[in-house]
């Protein structure tokens, strides 16, 4: 709308989006300040996107990957977890690893710890298996564990399959001393002794913290195999001898060493 010489009103359209000066009041008028219905201005800010951290920074992730699981920093370079189901499963899997890859370091570092001051007369722990017991074969032990393992293993798929199923028809009895707060985080009074995280469903900063940790004591396993196929020691030898001469004795002067052998 603007103000013609003669003093008459008459309606023009804007062809152009710069901005027209009224003479009414000698201000601009602009999209920041045309009266909107209700009193509202029209913002000339752009809408920003919220975005999170991801695993390579400035990376857009996955639609199947909305931040809602534990650790998810938007890694699925292969798109395995775009079916619902299987991200499911993904999800219980990746935390069995990490828990067996948290209880193998710390017990692989506890048995090398003591091997190496000498406060017991222990293998190293990739030669372990080998080592014959007085209290049973290895066929025996072998058997036991396979016995035990592929029992305990399948009571989880069960209850992974039908939540709450295995503590609602106990086979043992004693599942619902171990009843789970949900899929994957077992509970009762023998593994969550001091109550941690009841409210499992609001644990997010629990379950946070559990997969990080397990994420890095999968790379540390996997350091762990390197160390033995190269140095043939435990990791605490490989860091007595790195602390010994830190400035040549490193991971890159051990690998060359070796590929050079």
């Amino acid at each position: 709308m603007a103000v013609s010489v003669s003093g008459s009103l008459q309606a023009k359209p804007c062809l152009s989006p710069s901005y027209s000066r009224s003479w009414l009041g000698g201000r601009k008028v602009g999209p920041s300040n045309i009266p909107q219905l209700g009193g509202r201005t029209a913002s000339r800010t752009p809408v920003q996107a919220q975005r999170r951290p991801t695993w390579l920074p400035g990376l857009d992730p996955p639609p199947h990957l909305d931040g809602k699981l534990p650790g998810d920093f938007g890694f699925d370079p292969l798109g395995l977890g775009e079916d619902p189901e299987s991200l499911r499963w993904y999800v219980q899997a990746e935390l069995v690893h990490s828990r067996f890859a948290m209880a193998g370091v710390a017990g692989i570092l506890a048995t090398d710890l003591l091997r190496v001051t000498g406060i017991s007369n222990l293998p190293v722990w990739f030669e372990a298996g080998a080592v014959k017991y007085d209290f049973a074969s290895t066929r025996t032990l072998l058997i036991v564990q396979l016995l035990l393992m592929g029992f305990v293993e399948t009571k989880r798929y069960m209850d992974f399959l039908s939540p709450g199923s295995q503590a609602a028809a106990p086979f043992f009895g004693i599942e619902a001393a171990l009843e789970g707060l949900e899929p994957g985080y077992p509970g009762g009074p023998l593994l969550n002794p001091l109550g941690i995280a009841k409210d499992i469903k609001n644990a997010h900063d629990w379950k946070l913290k559990e997969i990080k940790n397990g994420r890095l004591a999968m790379v540390a396993m996997l350091g762990f195999f390197v160390q033995a196929s190269v140095t043939h020691v435990g990791p605490v030898e490989n860091l007595i001898t790195h602390l010994s001469d830190p400035w040549h004795r490193t991971v890159v002067q051990t690998l060359a060493g070796s590929f050079s052998h």
